[in-house]
């Protein structure tokens, strides 16, 4: 099969090398996945270029942990009428070698969910790592009917999706974005208010489209970045769910700011 791989870190065009491979053998337990489709993420990324000084896994590395396709055979324990299934895998290249980025995927019966025949393959490989960051994001706050929630970044993959969820729990979403395109991708994904981080002061913003009561969950996309805004924003017994901290990998934050509020803060 063909596949693209590395053997060492740094700029894709310097390490990633498209080859033959042999097809996976699938495990007890497993299922072989043709590949339609593989989703990259920032992970996948960062990972491959030996971001914060990482190095190499595995000796050869296939990456990309999302994907789509159908199911061409299965291991032991896991029923043959999976095969010719259409799905989505999650987890590709989670603690194993060969990610979604070639032909052919073996992986946990698990990690390949079924994909309804109305979702496309380019669609399902986005599930995977945004989709269910997203869900855990706004999950994590419990019972939001009636609340007002700030999605930091509400343009990327992981941010889109958290509006989209939730607004159908029930939230009102004021989501964060750095230009007018974005805004209208926001406001279609159905966020009630966009706030423009490079041209508005955030906080201002936030408050008075809160009535200056502040928000009772922050959806982050950088923690380290935005501390000292979530802190403002946030209310007495708020919480925080934050998914990434690219800007500033190194957090320093006033604990009392967040501390006499009592907010809960989720990584």
């Amino acid at each position: 099969m063909k596949a693209a791989s590395y053997t060492k870190v740094g700029p894709a065009q310097r390490v990633l090398r498209v080859g033959e491979h042999s097809i996976p053998e699938v495990p007890s337990g497993g299922v072989l996945v043709k590949v339609c489709t593989s989703g990259v993420n920032p992970s996948d990324v960062k990972r491959r270029a030996g971001w914060l000084n990482a190095l190499m896994e595995y000796p050869e590395v296939i990456p990309h942990s999302d994907g789509a396709g159908v199911i061409e055979a299965v291991g032991e324990k896991i029923s043959k009428e999976r095969v010719g299934e259409r799905v989505w895998i999650y987890n590709g290249q989670w603690e194993r070698a060969m990610g979604t980025a070639a032909e052919y995927i073996a992986v946990p019966s698990e990690c390949a969910v079924h994909l309804h025949d109305n979702v496309g393959f380019l669609e399902g490989a986005c599930l995977g790592v945004p989709a269910c960051t997203a869900y855990h994001c706004v999950a994590s706050a419990g019972d939001l009917r009636g609340q007002q929630v700030l999605v930091q970044g509400g343009a990327g993959a992981v941010g889109a999706y958290a509006i989209q969820i939730a607004v159908l729990s029930g939230a009102q979403v004021i989501t964060t974005c750095s230009t007018k395109e974005k805004a209208d991708l926001a406001l279609a994904m159905g966020a009630s208010v966009t706030i423009n981080y490079k041209s508005q002061n955030v906080v201002e913003e936030v408050m008075a489209a809160t009535h200056g009561n502040g928000v009772q969950h922050i959806v982050e996309v950088d923690f380290g970045q935005n501390t000292e805004i979530d802190a403002a924003v946030i209310k007495s017994r708020g919480s925080i769910a934050s998914y990434s901290s690219t800007l500033k990998p190194r957090v320093e934050y006033d604990y009392y700011k967040f501390g006499y509020k009592g907010v809960s803060i989720d990584f």
